[in-house]
């Protein structure tokens, strides 16, 4: 099997890391593309001491950690004082990338351990740090959309076991249009499908037309929305999903607000 073969089953969960990790869909698909550049031209590189998916996130970081890529997808290395604050964010974001790694993507600690270059102990630590980052962010009001009522009752059991609100459960795109003029929401958790054959990924669409809100995708075919070829979501949660994987994407979707809302103060 080829090269190409083994490692194309694992792109679509490897851009749901990327998209995750650098809170954009054109910034985490630039990464990955960057990625498999290298790759093309440089097979080698891809390490054969490890299995094929641990190898492909191993090298993903490798490319994360060491390039700075502009909003564009192009490469920033001209000025080194951009790449150098890259690294340092780089560095103090390993405990989202260890805890992104095991809640998110599935890995084991030991394959983490090695995704990362560091000790199976050392990712212990990782974890601890990000469960208490995530204990520190600040609480906000969540809408649901979700026409499954189990899926949305659970749901609403984790995101308020997180501190969090649920302002409403939405189960059509109207009723969700009409949940955010009620009040708007500081998270949206929206399956991608509803029942009535509207879509969540319409409803979003319109929600942030009139503002923008961190919306987190559930869907049970990530495969379907991750292929990198159209705007797609951001954040995803696949379906069956487990509490860790939940608590670790709405961790860092409120990140990314956050510090949006920080850089327009700045500004």
């Amino acid at each position: 099997m080829s090269m190409a073969q083994t490692i194309r089953v694992h792109l679509p969960y490897l851009r749901r890391f990327a998209r995750t990790l650098t809170g954009a869909q054109q910034t985490g698909d630039a990464y990955v593309a960057t990625l498999l550049e290298g790759l093309v031209s440089t097979p080698s590189d891809f390490p054969t001491n490890m299995a094929p998916r641990t190898a492909l996130y191993h090298l993903f970081l490798k490319v994360w950690n060491s390039v700075r890529l502009d909003s564009d997808g192009g490469d920033e290395v001209a000025n080194p004082l951009v790449v150098a604050q890259h690294r340092i964010n780089s560095i103090s974001s390993l405990p989202r990338q260890a805890f992104l790694l095991v809640a998110v993507e599935g890995f084991t600690s030991a394959e983490t351990a090695e995704i990362l270059e560091i000790g199976e102990s050392d990712v212990e630590k990782l974890l601890e740090v990000a469960g208490q980052e995530i204990a520190h962010q600040v609480a906000t009001n969540v809408l649901i959309i979700e026409d499954e009522l189990l899926i949305a009752m659970d749901l609403e059991t984790i995101v308020t076991s997180l501190g969090h609100t649920v302002q409403e459960i939405a189960t059509t795109k109207n009723e969700a249009l009409a949940a955010v003029k009620r009040r708007k929401p500081g998270l949206i958790l929206a399956d991608v499908k509803l029942a009535d054959g509207s879509s969540g990924l319409e409803a979003a669409k319109e929600i942030v037309a009139e503002g923008e809100v961190p919306i987190i995708f559930i869907t049970a075919y990530p495969e379907k929305v991750l292929t990198g070829e159209r705007p797609e979501p951001t954040f995803l949660i696949s379906k069956p999903f487990q509490r860790d994987t939940v608590m670790a994407i709405v961790s860092q979707a409120l990140f990314f607000d956050t510090r949006a809302h920080l850089r327009t103060a700045a500004a």
